[in-house]
């Protein structure tokens, strides 16, 4: 097959070279309103064209290879005195495959515990290319499945205007949980 970045003779979708190239993460942090803080580790534009294959069946082995690049290593270098659970953003499956649980699922480490089906919006609105106004009428409605945890770690994809992971931390407090801190791929606020 052809890398996707390069279209040189890759066994992978994107070659090995092209991932030390061009998908070597680096670590953005921005804070949320509420004083969260979202760990992001591309810029919106370095990996648009990628994110837009997740509601495609190319999309499962994007995500793996993104997050194998970015949220592994992440998983591999992080240290806390007890294990903490990683929750995903809506890991409702589409396309069939679920990004974010793909993203969640190799975050997995001795520190760091995947959840998958705990959090899903009950709206299913695309809110790609809407305006904050729009995210704030029409909210995610995320439906909180019961789980021990009180400490958790919120994963989603992009970061675009916060309302989505806004929202979800405030179901998440509602149920007495505490959202330590995001991750996402990538945080598109120089676009909004």
């Amino acid at each position: 097959m052809k890398c996707m970045m390069c279209e040189n003779f890759s066994l992978s979708h994107i070659c090995s070279r092209c991932q030390t190239n061009f998908l070597t993460p680096s670590l953005y942090t921005r804070l949320l309103p509420n004083g969260t803080k979202v760990y992001s580790f591309y810029k919106y534009d370095e990996i648009k064209e990628l994110l837009f294959t997740k509601h495609t069946p190319l999309g499962y082995h994007i995500y793996t290879i993104l997050a194998k690049n970015a949220l592994a290593s992440f998983g591999k270098n992080f240290t806390y005195p007890y294990p903490l659970y990683a929750l995903a953003v809506d890991d409702h499956a589409r396309n069939d495959f679920a990004h974010t649980a793909v993203l969640v699922k190799h975050l997995k480490s001795p520190s760091i515990k995947p959840l998958f089906g705990k959090l899903r919006a009950q709206n299913h609105l695309s809110y790609s290319g809407k305006s904050k106004e729009f995210r704030i009428q029409n909210p995610r409605n995320f439906k909180l499945e019961k789980f021990d945890a009180k400490e958790v770690v919120l994963v989603d994809d992009i970061i675009t205007t916060g309302t989505t992971l806004l929202h979800a931390i405030e179901v998440l407090q509602d149920a007495q949980k505490e959202v330590l801190f995001c991750l996402t791929l990538s945080d598109a606020s120089n676009k909004m």
